[in-house]
């Protein structure tokens, strides 16, 4: 009888500590004012499984909103390294509401404006890769590179391949990836490139005892700067499916080469996070770039009479106090007076973020939306898919990619502003991730762009609103309660 005392006691002893643990979170989460549906996802999580949401918030729901990526005082010196002054918002020869869009962004990071830059757009992945492979090799000073993932395959090789040979040859070559989207890439692989000279950093490193702590927060950044002259920009990893398609057969993607003054704000981009890392702050300095006024390229192909590009990349994450991207994106289709076209892999939206594309749906803003039909995720497809009867129910007109797997990020404003990054239209992109676009404020890009997205129209299909409420009610259910977890996902 006494064991069996004892036993209850230490029974009750270990509940009422499990309980106390979890009425502990709910409190830490309540009193960080997060987002409500956010917070009521984590509370709704830890209520009905408390098990399974201690362990989902220590690993996926903390908050370091108030950890600093970089000291003030390299924060001023590599500002200074930025010769271009404060812009004169003024005399921007923009629209007003172009303007209101730079003096934001501008406002939450700081971002420049910079004007007269050039872009080649990519939407297959052999084209980027031929260029960057080419401009690898051309190379005489310094390559820095920023990747989500680096695969060991085919094209990773030969990315590894081209950096070790410049490296043996004098040029300074850095390399961040993402811990955990390159977990499955051997560290042969990147051994053999610090073998060589080349210095490799993993972004958060997912080890024991920082595994709960770092395993949320990945950098889903893509940037390349080579001697300052150079900038790449977009959503493709280095990985083969973004050349041969893999099970998707076929893959969309779109990608951006940057030359001019605009390639200032990507060194500054991947100096920061490279000094988040614990590294020294970088010395390189960036070529002045002059504006561009001959004609310029925009997707490979020569452009018209005016091809000068003004730029500004802002950057994002969970270091931000606001979210940046997310909040930049809003007001951008507050603004909209005619398109608001949307690419995007995953469209998991926020509240205030699925109201405003409503809000110029039913202002009679030509809203659409384009998604893949089968994107590489089940779990977000349903999330996706719980979205678009109220997208439906709005007017707004949803393409489903049929040709592959559609992972191009970008956002059509009008006919002036566009953008095209990392970004994903979804919770993980807006609230979790490092992520960084650049915002091209140009009418003639604008209008290829918005001409690459009808042309993608030709390989989907719009859903129809009478088909899309007939689906089979198990759908119905499973895509309800992903839906639950979209805040968390």
């Amino acid at each position: 009888m006494a064991e069996i005392t004892g036993f209850t006691w230490l029974y009750w002893a270990l509940m009422t500590a499990y309980g106390i643990t979890v009425l502990s979170v709910i409190v830490v989460i309540l009193s960080e004012n997060r987002a409500p549906v956010k917070s009521l996802a984590w509370v709704t999580v830890l209520l009905l499984l408390p098990a399974v949401g201690l362990l989902l918030y220590f690993f996926f729901g903390r908050n370091i909103s108030t950890k600093r990526v970089i000291s003030r005082r390299n924060l001023r010196r590599l500002k200074r390294r930025e010769s271009l002054r404060r812009p004169d918002f003024n005399h921007l020869h923009l629209s007003p509401e172009s303007i209101q869009q730079v003096r934001l962004t501008h406002a939450l990071t700081g971002a420049r404006f910079y004007h007269g830059n050039r872009a080649l757009t990519y939407a297959e992945g052999a084209d980027k890769f031929n260029a960057l492979l080419a401009d690898i090799a051309s190379a005489r000073h310094y390559i820095h590179m920023q990747y989500y993932i680096i695969a060991d395959d085919v094209i990773g090789r030969r990315v590894q391949q081209a950096l070790i040979a410049r490296a043996r040859e004098g040029v300074k070559v850095r390399i961040i990836f993402d811990h955990v989207g390159s977990y499955g890439t051997s560290s042969r692989f990147f051994r053999e490139m610090r073998e060589a000279g080349i210095e490799v950093a993993p972004f958060f490193k997912v080890v024991f005892p920082l595994f709960a702590t770092r395993l949320n927060w990945r950098n889903h950044r893509k940037i390349v700067i080579i001697d300052g002259t150079v900038g790449y920009i977009g959503g493709m990893n280095i990985a083969d499916r973004y050349v041969t398609g893999g099970k998707a057969g076929h893959w969309r993607d779109l990608h951006l080469r940057v030359t001019g003054p605009a390639v200032a704000s990507l060194q500054f981009a991947f100096a920061v996070d490279w000094n988040f890392m614990g590294n020294d702050l970088l010395d390189e300095t960036v070529a002045p770039g002059k504006p561009t006024t001959a004609h310029g390229d925009r997707g490979g192909e020569k452009t018209g009479e005016d091809p000068v590009l003004g730029m500004q990349l802002i950057t994002s994450g969970p270091t931000s106090h606001w979210s940046n991207v997310g909040m930049v994106f809003m007001k951008a289709i507050a603004n909209a007076k005619r398109r608001v076209f949307i690419m995007t892999p995953y469209f998991i939206p926020d509240e205030s973020l699925l109201r405003a594309l409503q809000a110029a749906s039913l202002a009679k803003v030509d809203v659409r939306i384009m998604m893949p039909r089968r994107p590489d995720s089940r779990m977000l497809r349903y999330a996706s898919s719980s979205y678009v009867a109220e997208c439906l129910r709005a007017g707004i007109k949803v393409y489903l990619y049929e040709k592959g797997m559609f992972h191009s990020k970008a956002l059509i404003i009008d006919d002036e502003l566009s953008t095209v990054g990392s970004t994903n239209f979804d919770f993980r992109s807006f609230d979790h991730n490092f992520e960084a676009n650049m915002f091209i404020y140009s009418r003639e890009y604008n209008a290829w762009l918005t001409e690459q997205f009808k042309a993608d129209m030709a390989d989907s299909t719009r859903v129809n609103p009478e088909q899309w409420r007939a689906r089979p009610r198990p759908q119905k259910i499973l895509e309800s309660l992903t839906r639950l977890l979209a805040p968390i996902l």
